[in-house]
């Protein structure tokens, strides 16, 4: 395993969390740092209002020149700029998940050197992610910071002294690729190590009850698709043993903590609270390396891992691409926060 592999094996994404009274102002801070970097006509393309439902709900893991975002392009900002947005995003997330989200990333820069989209459009590279600031950066009014692009988007609400960070869309295209230093990177190697590893530590009669079918879908709750539901379907962890349920939680564990370590805690807390009534579905081979899809549905989580391209549909070869989706059904864009 390369360095990168160890560094993001615990990386985690999370949604809804107490922050600490130390977090709010460190996000805020590190916001008004960035925008205090931008020139004024920057500075009017990156801000939006903070009722611009439409400009929050413009994401999607489709490429540049196919889906078009609003915002400020990477490929416009010079280096103490994006140093002051790393920061940002340091600032909200944990240590492992930033280097995840930043290993997905860089995968687009692998996937345009390989040639792909050389025309206008599709356009692949880290250039073509998009930054937005919804709402004015506050300690106590709500604001969210937006960024992604094609395969990954995170979506970061702060409310006071509450930050959720749902929906994001986590995957990866490609799903392996080769660092500058001439090493394998797997962005999320380790999820679907872990999804493996829970599928088959089931007996034959749970995974009769988890195992919906024996070929990949798609993710059901992907962009565009806000404010919808999915059953509540597969094994329910009540029926788990209780090493059964650690290793749910070891996988949950790779979403809910993305966001720093504080606030990470509080949401993995709630997700393991309501555990009996979170449940485990599975589509496709039980063989690792096979295409698969997993969904992870509770009363405060959507969890939908999907393969894409050679060996979707149940083939046999590495899946080139994933799709991943991560929600809070009763609190997206902190919408309970809000309220």
């Amino acid at each position: 395993m390369n360095r990168l592999a160890i560094v993001i094996v615990v990386g985690c994404i999370g949604s809804a969390a107490a922050a600490s009274p130390s977090t709010t102002p460190r996000i805020t801070a590190a916001a008004d740092a960035f925008l205090g970097t931008l020139n004024p006509a920057q500075r009017a393309v990156v801000q939006f209002a903070q009722n611009d439902t439409a400009q929050k709900q413009r994401w999607s893991n489709l490429p540049g020149g196919v889906f078009q975002r609003a915002g400020l392009p990477w490929a416009e900002l010079n280096e103490a700029q994006r140093d002051a947005w790393r920061a940002l995003m340091q600032a909200t997330l944990s240590a492992e998940g930033y280097a995840r989200v930043v290993a997905e990333w860089r995968a687009d820069d692998a996937l345009a050197a390989r040639g792909a989209g050389g025309g206008r459009s599709p356009r692949f590279g880290m250039g073509f992610y998009y930054i937005a600031l919804i709402g004015a950066p506050s300690q106590t009014h709500p604001w969210q910071w937006q960024w992604g692009g094609h395969h990954v988007t995170v979506n970061a609400t702060i409310v006071g002294p509450n930050l959720s960070i749902t929906p994001s869309f986590i995957g990866v295209e490609p799903a392996t690729y080769t660092d500058a230093n001439g090493k394998d990177v797997r962005p999320l190697g380790d999820i679907e190590s872990d999804a493996f590893a829970l599928v088959n530590w089931l007996d034959a009669q749970q995974q009769r009850t988890a195992i919906l079918g024996d070929t990949a879908i798609e993710v059901l709750l992907g962009p565009g698709r806000d404010g919808r539901t999915v059953p509540l379907e597969g094994l329910p962890a009540a029926r788990m043993s209780a090493d059964q349920r650690g290793a749910l939680m070891r996988l949950v564990g790779h979403y809910t903590r993305l966001v720093n370590d504080e606030d990470a805690a509080a949401r993995t807390a709630e997700v393991e609270r309501q555990l009996d009534e979170t449940f485990f579905a599975w589509r496709g081979p039980t063989t690792p390396g096979s295409a698969i899809y997993f969904r992870v549905t509770g009363p405060t989580i959507v969890i939908e891992y999907a393969a894409q391209g050679p060996g979707a549909g149940g083939g046999s070869r590495t899946p080139s691409h994933i799709h991943g989706i991560y929600r809070d059904p009763t609190n997206d864009y902190a919408a309970k926060y809000v309220r």
